[in-house]
């Protein structure tokens, strides 16, 4: 008889009591929901590993468990492979119905909300699975054949009947792996998706935040209006940027936009990290009057040339104004 103490006798005793399914059910579903907030595991594979059972399975397969305690049977029940396909199923209806409520709250489709939405349903489910499996009778308790499934396993890859059997055994084995290095893989290594820089401009709103709306139309020499640029690096690596503020005259002929006066107002370098994106603060100042002026942000990758115009430059984005002369 082994001395070795028993440390499940430290933890309380309905955790001890929990049915092997449902304890997994529960320590993954922590584990999912931690991983997407930790600082250090957060930007690893393991939240990929970990988040896809947390959302297509594991809600199902609580709530199957609280709904079907008993074993399948003739009578009664449902046996294991519907109790796998009902709780894929289940899971992809559960998830959208709990982003949908958190739509109409004030905490809103986040990762947060949505973490604790989906866990909390997860452990409750569990929970309610846990009592209903201990109040249904021992006889007629649903349980998972982990030793039999074990067992066979072992017997057929191990005491095959057949030279065939072996062979075919240790194809499996091989595919087996094979498709486990691939997707292990496909999310460590993911592939890279298209280069490209986000340019835009915003302002601020009412209540401090960046918005898309309540851009100056009105202007006067010499007098600031203030906006935001953005500049998102989706290169694939660090880059160096310019990206030059131009008031432009413009005038259309036969569908072509022709610049008859060109001010280049400022100009801005900086380099940015893969995936990085940064906000700089601005403020157009006029430097002559007319109607419908193009205000053309253009950026280049690295320097911008001496004469910098929309038509070379990499990223382009512009605002129309009137521009008046200062009053008296």
């Amino acid at each position: 008889m082994s001395d070795a103490p028993d440390w499940t006798r430290l933890l309380p005793r309905p955790l001890r009591r929990l049915p092997a399914d449902i304890a997994a059910t529960v320590a993954l579903t922590l584990v999912g929901v931690l991983l997407p907030v930790l600082p250090v595991l957060k930007e690893t594979p393991l939240r990929v590993l970990f988040g896809l059972p947390l959302v297509l399975f594991l809600p199902g397969y609580a709530l199957v468990a609280a709904l079907f305690p008993e074993a399948g049977s003739d009578d009664a029940g449902i046996d294991g492979v519907e109790r796998v396909a009902l709780s894929f199923g289940l899971s992809i209806a559960v998830t959208p119905l709990l982003g949908l409520v958190l739509n109409f709250t004030p905490w809103g489709i986040r990762l947060i909300p949505i973490l604790v939405a989906v866990g909390g349903f997860t452990l409750v489910a569990a929970a309610v699975a846990a009592v209903r499996r201990w109040e249904t009778p021992s006889e007629a308790r649903f349980r998972v054949p982990y030793r039999e499934w074990a067992t066979e396993a072992r017997v057929e890859l191990l005491e095959p009947d057949t030279t065939t059997d072996a062979a075919l055994n240790a194809l499996l084995a091989v595919s087996v792996l094979v498709a486990v290095a691939s997707v292990g893989y496909a999310v460590t290594v993911p592939q890279q998706g298209e280069a490209f820089t986000e340019f835009y401009y915003l302002t601020y709103g009412e209540d401090g935040d960046l918005v898309a709306d309540g851009y100056p139309s009105e202007m006067v020499v010499n007098e600031s209006a203030p906006l935001v640029v953005g500049v998102g690096n989706h290169e694939h690596r660090a880059q160096n940027y310019t990206w030059v503020l131009l008031e432009q005259q413009v005038h259309v002929a036969n569908n072509t936009t022709l610049v008859d006066r060109s001010v280049r107002l400022e100009t801005h370098r900086l380099r940015l990290a893969a995936n990085e994106t940064r906000h700089t603060n601005v403020t157009i100042t006029p430097a002559f009057a007319g109607e419908r002026q193009r205000f053309a942000f253009v950026l280049y990758k690295g320097e911008a040339p001496a004469d910098p115009s929309v038509e070379s430059a990499y990223r382009e984005v512009h605002l129309w104004a009137n521009v008046t002369e200062a009053s008296a």
